[in-house]
């Protein structure tokens, strides 16, 4: 662990990380050393990095991967949310001095970011106050501490909202991929079922998307095409 004098004091990040399993959206939760609380990856700012860059070399960390897709979506700073007792047992727990890292009982304000990644490319690791980092599907979260599973419900409004706009699916799904996938990609996130004629239609109709060769599996006159965005 490092000195609080090294870190922007009072402010923190926390990340809802996102993947797709080819049928369920799910997001990565940590399980702290013998507390049973379970949280977003998060972290603090250096005072010589930039707020992107902490939350990039952050989640590469728990991740494995280096070309990620993150966006900030909402700054949580209610006077409720730190809960000093919270941090307290998790530095007990982990024989941390609590004279040394008392910085980490203080109030903090946590600036909230989502990322979206492929799920099959990933390499988990826990942070080093942590015995585990695991996913878990939207519906089966289990409880999170403070105020993470507030993070985790704008986060997937925002998600929702933004959903044309980003093309998300390119960070969750394969290069290439089938039409089914990435209708499959938007009905996990809306969390409702689409006409399939009438997604691809409208996929179509957007010009972003390139065809390429048929993805041929079992009888050759139903192989669908592989597609990649623009």
């Amino acid at each position: 662990m490092t000195e609080n004098r090294d870190f922007i004091q009072n402010v923190s990040y926390d990340s809802v990380i996102f993947g797709f399993n080819g049928s369920q959206l799910k997001i990565l939760v940590l399980e702290y050393h013998n507390t049973g609380y379970f949280a977003l990856p998060g972290g603090f700012v250096k005072m010589n990095e930039s707020l992107d860059d902490a939350v990039k070399n952050g989640v590469s960390q728990r991740t494995g991967l280096q070309d990620i897709y993150l966006e900030q979506f909402y700054t949580f700073g209610s006077l409720e949310r730190s809960d000093p007792k919270i941090m307290e047992k998790i530095l007990t727990e982990n024989n941390l001095d609590l004279e040394q890292y008392g910085w980490m009982l203080g109030r903090f304000l946590s600036i909230g970011y989502y990322a979206l990644i492929n799920y099959e490319e990933v390499s988990l690791k826990p942070d080093e106050l942590s015995d585990s980092i695991n996913w878990y599907s939207i519906d089966e979260l289990p409880p999170l501490m403070m105020d993470h599973r507030e993070m985790v419900e704008r986060a997937l409004e925002v998600l929702r909202n933004n959903l044309e706009r980003k093309l998300v699916g390119m960070n969750l799904l394969p290069v290439k991929f089938t039409m089914k996938q990435l209708q499959q990609v938007y009905e996990a996130i809306l969390g409702e079922e689409l006409r399939r004629t009438t997604f691809q239609r409208k996929m179509l109709s957007m010009d972003i998307l390139v065809r390429h060769e048929k993805l041929f599996q079992g009888k050759a006159h139903k192989a669908p095409y592989l597609y990649s965005f623009k």
